[in-house]
């Protein structure tokens, strides 16, 4: 299979100016690369880089490139070359196009629509790398808004606001000025007008709108079971919610891979995260049971013949979560709902609250299973490749679910086996876009202070070896408990010829693959997520994946081992550097540590990280041909 894992993009150039346009992909060996103007073939343009040695004004032109392996082929995205004179009002007066900066050569305007109009708003900007962009309303990224022109059909009052675009490349980062847009209904009476209306903005405290004190979300994907089925989607799937759900201003707890005491302190913590009126949301995907009537989440330490008593049960779950008095309980369920035949117990759960504030979101019917789609070392479950459609729609709960599962009964190969199915007793139009209301500064301010404490990454360093040779140590992250770790030599004295710097001894208790270690791209590492945490570091480097971070119960310290050769010498040299970073990420709540829940004045009531460093990866749907119930039933058990 032909990946495309680095797009062409598209740019505004000065007149004279050199084009580069690039087009990368991953697949089998022997790729070939052609670029094309609009329809036409570029003579000799056969690399995955295009030069245009001198952009001269004129029609703007569309660039493509094809990658193919013999009958297999696959093609990039659309690149738009606008070239802009130096004498043009427009232009950057004393731009010098060969700076690494960034500069905006057209702003966008405000604009007063009607109902049914179409909003477009235009950004355009000059840079050295090619500019990068991502539309804003309200101070919240529009999805799928990546362009220099923002289009959007038929408005409504929905897409009102205050919009603005953020501009960057490697190196730096601009943001257009903002602008307001202003829709209304629209009047058919000649030389009509139109007012606002009664429902007035959150800002303004409309009678009513409804409120979150806080929103929080614990994401667990459970793939490499010991005694059970290997899964695929649950980490494309906990990572696409992740995004999604911190552009809604959730806070994100993103864990893969839990034995059950992990996976009971992880809900601990989440539940001393919940207070009155929180909206709290819960995702598993991984593999699971009912029996009963009460839902049931299976660790990846649970044994071949498991019971209740091996797994956590959801609906004690919701009974935590009620005495905590939150605003919304959402339970987002993407595992399979059969019947386990070694499990006869009935679980005493004891009575719930009537709070009419509960969502239920199943991705299978009872007594059915949960599939997922297979796209090479890509997966994605069913449920979430039609949940992340709909769930930044501005729609109450139960609605957004609804349209779901009226989505997911388009797809034929599925239909018979596998159905969303909702349960509510939701009374109020509760929605994941309501907005934060929090009761207490003081309490507010106090819950993020505690969150960010798990949030920050390592800062990158410089180790400075005593041979003069200066290694950058650098630091990336996928999940809340995954890490990249990567070094790149940035200086050498002019003796060195040859040296690299790798890791050893990395602590045992960490979930490391040492063939996922010091390797010379981001893919090689083991994560089909790469291209969207390596965006951020640096060519040239060795890249390390540690997992599993919640096992590590000391400081995280290893050896960055630098080996190097003289000139005129045959043998090399080695130096080695013991580094302690402390304990990064989800590793200073000390999960596993803790042997029963945390009392309410706990240390551990901290919240966790989200998917730092994953944010904007894109990844596309598997063909529905590629869907075998036989090999890729996600959640059987």
């Amino acid at each position: 299979m032909i990946r495309i894992t680095v797009q062409p993009e598209s740019q505004v150039v000065m007149e004279g100016m050199r084009v580069f346009l690039t087009c990368w992909a991953t697949g089998p060996p022997g790729l070939a690369y052609q670029w094309f103007c609009g329809k036409r073939e570029v003579p000799g343009a056969t690399a995955p880089e295009l030069v245009i040695n001198a952009a001269t004004p004129g029609q703007p032109e569309w660039y493509i490139c094809r990658v193919n392996c013999g009958a297999a082929f696959a093609f990039s995205r659309w690149a738009h070359v606008q070239v802009e004179r130096s004498s043009s009002p427009s232009s950057a007066s004393g731009y010098c196009p060969s700076m690494a900066g960034l500069q905006i050569l057209h702003q966008p305007q405000p604009c007063r629509l009607a109902e049914g109009d179409t909003l477009v708003l235009e950004c355009r900007a000059i840079g050295n790398p090619p500019p990068q962009y991502q539309w804003f309303r309200n101070q919240r990224p529009v999805e799928g808004a990546q362009a220099p022109r923002l289009q959007v059909k038929l408005v409504t009052t929905a897409e009102r606001g205050c919009y603005s675009c953020r501009v960057f490349n490697l190196f730096h980062e601009v943001w257009s000025r903002e602008v307001d847009v202003e829709i209304g209904p629209r009047l058919f009476a000649s030389g009509g007008s139109w007012q606002e209306g009664d429902r007035g903005s959150p800002e303004h405290g409309s009678p009513g709108q409804l409120y979150a004190t806080d929103k929080v979300a614990l994401l667990i994907g459970n793939m490499h079971y010991l005694h059970h089925k290997q899964l695929k989607a649950p980490m494309v799937d906990v990572h696409a919610l992740s995004a999604l759900l911190r552009q809604l201003d959730f806070k994100v707890v993103s864990l893969l891979d839990l034995c059950k005491a992990e996976m009971q302190m992880a809900v601990n913590e989440f539940l001393l995260l919940l207070d009155k009126g929180v909206y709290g949301l819960l995702y598993y995907a991984g593999h699971g049971y009912e029996n009963f009537g009460n839902s049931f989440m299976v660790p990846i330490d649970a044994p071949s013949s498991y019971t209740s008593a091996h797994c956590l049960c959801v609906q004690r779950v919701l009974q935590s979560m009620q005495q905590r008095r939150t605003g919304l309980n959402i339970f987002l369920l993407d595992m399979c709902r059969k019947r386990n035949l070694n499990d006869d117990i009935i679980p005493q759960v004891g009575a719930l609250q009537v709070t009419a504030n509960i969502v239920f979101g199943y991705a299978t019917c009872a007594d059915a299973e949960a599939y997922e789609l297979s796209q090479g070392e890509l997966s994605n479950g069913i449920f979430v490749s039609f949940l992340k459609r709909w769930l930044l729609e501005d729609e109450k709960i139960t609605v957004l679910l609804d349209k779901v599962a009226e989505d997911m009964g388009t797809l034929e190969i599925t239909r018979g086996r596998q159905a969303l199915e909702l349960r509510s007793n939701l009374s109020e139009r509760r929605a994941l876009t309501d907005p934060i209301c929090p009761p207490g500064q003081d309490e507010s301010s106090a819950r993020n202070l505690q969150w960010a404490k798990a949030h920050v990454l390592p800062e990158s360093r410089h180790l400075r070896f005593d041979c003069g040779v200066t290694v950058q140590l650098g630091f990336a992250a996928e999940f809340s408990n995954i890490m990249i770790i990567y070094t790149r030599v940035v200086a050498t004295p002019g003796d060195v010829t040859e040296c690299e710097a790798k890791l050893t001894d990395i602590p045992e208790e960490l979930d490391v693959d040492l063939k996922c270690t010091n390797k010379e791209t981001p893919e090689e590492v083991g994560s089909p997520l790469a291209p969207t945490w390596s965006l951020d570091c640096p060519s040239s480097c060795l890249y390390s994946r540690l997992c599993g971070l919640q096992k590590l119960r000391q400081e995280l310290v290893f050896t960055v081992c630098l080996q190097y050769r003289y000139r005129g010498m045959d043998d090399f040299v080695e130096e080695r550097r013991v580094v302690n970073v402390g304990k990064p990420l989800i590793a200073k709540l000390n999960l596993p540590l803790a042997a029963s829940p945390s009392p309410p004045g706990s240390p551990l009531a901290a919240s966790f990280p989200g998917s730092w460093g994953a944010a904007g990866g894109s990844w596309v749907n598997t063909p529905e041909e590629n869907l075998s119930p036989e090999v890729s039933g996600s959640h059987t058990l």
